[in-house]
């Protein structure tokens, strides 16, 4: 059986167990974006090649890392998992089911938190503690957006906090005149686009029948890749 989970859910890890009423199901089709049209293995093609621009993202940033000197271990290991989550994705966009998903989703999750606790540390400069509680916030803040947002953004509303969090960090960045404030910047630029090419994937569906998840990868390649190498030259 395939299933089209109704739009205007952020399915985090979480999210299948509770819409089969606690039951994780490991196996069962998920049938999310325009380009699927059957439960085979190659129905979303775009959306999973596209991914290897994570892994050119990752190569950039890896090959920066180096070029730069090879100590920030924090940096190497966010490198590490924009790899991780060009894998992950692909895997998901090929099997389409419960298993496959939570390799999509935990990489970007980890991703976003390590990222963010980077940044509050390193630039924000609010310490260990500020940096936890910072975090703590950022999390009861998306739960709150992704169902406020949920009607106006359907499935996309699970990343519209990253975008405003990121947004405001740049902002107060640049009011200090920190220099990892245009690369921050520039990122939530990036990364505003890519959401809203995620957003349109199945209003568009008819106009575009391959979809537009494709770009939603293509771009967060280039969201991730600034924030690393930005990350890497300004310490």
């Amino acid at each position: 059986m395939q299933i089209r989970l109704p739009p205007g859910t952020f399915w985090l890890a979480g999210g299948w167990a509770s819409a089969h009423h606690g039951a994780m199901d490991w196996t069962g089709a998920i049938d999310l974006y325009c380009e699927r049209t059957d439960a085979s293995l190659w129905s979303e093609p775009f959306n999973a090649l596209s991914n290897g621009a994570f892994l050119i993202a990752a190569l950039y940033a890896y090959t920066t890392w180096r070029k730069a000197g090879g100590a920030d271990r924090m940096a190497l290991a966010l490198i590490a998992l924009i790899a991780t989550i060009g894998v992950g994705s692909f895997l998901f966009h090929i099997f389409a089911n419960g298993w496959s998903m939570m390799a999509d989703v935990l990489p970007i999750t980890v991703f976003i938190y390590a990222m963010f606790a980077l940044v509050f540390y390193r630039y924000v400069g609010l310490g260990f503690w500020g940096t936890l509680l910072s975090l703590a916030l950022f999390f009861a803040a998306t739960l709150l957006l992704e169902r406020t947002l949920a009607p106006l953004l359907g499935g996309s509303a699970g990343y519209a906090p990253a975008l405003i969090a990121m947004a405001g960090v740049g902002f107060y960045l640049r009011g200090r005149a920190h220099h990892y404030a245009g690369t921050i910047l520039f990122a939530a630029a990036v990364f505003a686009l890519s959401l809203t090419l995620r957003t349109l994937d199945i209003p568009a569906c008819e106009a575009i029948p391959a979809g537009t998840h494709m770009l939603w990868h293509m771009l967060n390649a280039v969201v991730l890749a600034t924030l690393l190498t930005g990350a890497v030259r300004i310490r």
